[in-house]
């Protein structure tokens, strides 16, 4: 696939709400990637971001056995890459956008706002990044951040700067998610490159990272604090998975 950086943005790494070109693109990946400011927090205003956590809404650890928690079972016996699409995926609305869901690859699970167990597969994987980065755009960010983002100075940052977000309430061009490629896979950690449609023409794509905790995947926050890599327009969808929706 060939990609074409953003011509206006140094090459060093900056905290992603820096970004003037980041704040622009955010307005249409709001209703797909739900994760940096305001500007792309698809629903609620600022009072509602700031709800508390849901009170025992906890990912359970590993049992005596060495075995995930109670009623998450999964199927991880294929460990291919993803060619296409899972048939077994429907989408479901989380905070105000369309998220893919498998019954196979996940998330199988619900606790309090907690969409969780994926498969420990490359689709687990690609499931855990779409999900766990929409989450971040309703009202239960905390708990979704303490127990599905890797912990660590990064999470921090992150909690520190989704705290302090207020949303002037723009209005959200149509985005959907259109497809991902797996970049890299090893069954500690994996890097998700997902595509998003704005209208019916131009693509964008941004990277995710997620790591095996032994129980799930969690997603991992950049040293800067954003949960993914900067917005980037694709001109060739060679090499992605196209979701089979609308």
């Amino acid at each position: 696939m060939r990609l074409r950086p953003i011509p206006d943005e140094a090459d060093e790494e900056r905290p992603f709400w820096r970004y003037r070109r980041w704040q622009l693109s955010a307005v249409f990946l709001a209703l797909a990637l739900g994760v940096g400011t305001a500007t792309a927090i698809g629903g609620g205003d600022d009072a509602s971001s700031r709800a508390a956590p849901v009170s025992g809404a906890v990912i359970g650890g590993l049992g005596p056995d060495g075995s995930r928690p109670q009623g998450c079972r999964t199927d991880d016996s294929d460990q291919r890459v993803p060619t296409v699409a899972p048939r077994d995926i429907t989408w479901r609305v989380l905070n105000g956008a369309k998220i893919p869901v498998s019954a196979s690859a996940g998330p199988l699970k619900t606790t309090g706002p907690l969409l969780w167990c994926f498969a420990h597969t490359p689709m687990g994987a690609v499931m855990a990044a779409h999900v766990i980065s929409r989450q971040m755009s309703g009202p239960h960010w905390r708990t979704v951040s303490q127990q599905q983002l890797v912990p660590g100075l990064s999470r921090d940052y992150f909690d520190a700067m989704r705290e302090s977000l207020e949303d002037p309430g723009p209005e959200q061009a149509t985005a959907t998610l259109a497809g991902f490629h797996v970049v890299r896979y090893s069954d500690r950690t994996a890097t998700i490159r997902v595509l998003v449609r704005h209208a019916t023409t131009l693509h964008v794509c941004v990277d995710y990272t997620v790591d095996w905790d032994g129980v799930d995947w969690r997603l991992r926050p950049l040293s800067t604090g954003g949960l993914h890599t900067r917005v980037t327009p694709v001109v060739s969808l060679v090499g992605f998975v196209l979701w089979n929706e609308v």
